[in-house]
């Protein structure tokens, strides 16, 4: 995922986890509020329940795979004119073995909520 896509900042983390979750996977929980940029960004976090760096830091990465395949991909609305989103999701302990299609499948969903939001 590019960077300008990315959320990065931690004061822009805590606005987000303030807010109404709007989305609870096996996977994956998401969090999104109206952007304060034009364009969408996404922040990606891990549980506390996944030990060691390198199983955190895989979860992260299939997360943020699914992601750029799925919201930032060809054929996604993400990129066109619109409401812009922050986003961030934060994989739970499944995200480390489920396939990699149900991690898919997750942010599609979440994406598909992200529209229909007011």
């Amino acid at each position: 995922m590019k960077k300008h896509f990315r959320l990065t900042a931690r004061s822009d983390f805590h606005r987000l986890l303030s807010v109404r979750r709007l989305y609870a996977g096996s996977n994956l929980v998401g969090f999104a509020t109206p952007g304060r940029t034009d364009r969408t960004r996404v922040g990606v976090s891990t549980s506390r329940q996944i030990k060691g760096a390198v199983a955190r830091n895989r979860a992260r990465r299939r997360i943020r795979e699914a992601v750029r395949l799925r919201l930032f991909g060809h054929g996604s609305n993400r990129g066109r004119e619109g409401i812009s989103f922050d986003v961030v999701l934060i994989a739970r302990p499944p995200a480390l073995t489920a396939a990699f299609t149900e991690i898919e499948a997750e942010v599609s969903e979440f994406s598909r909520l992200l529209v229909q939001s007011p």
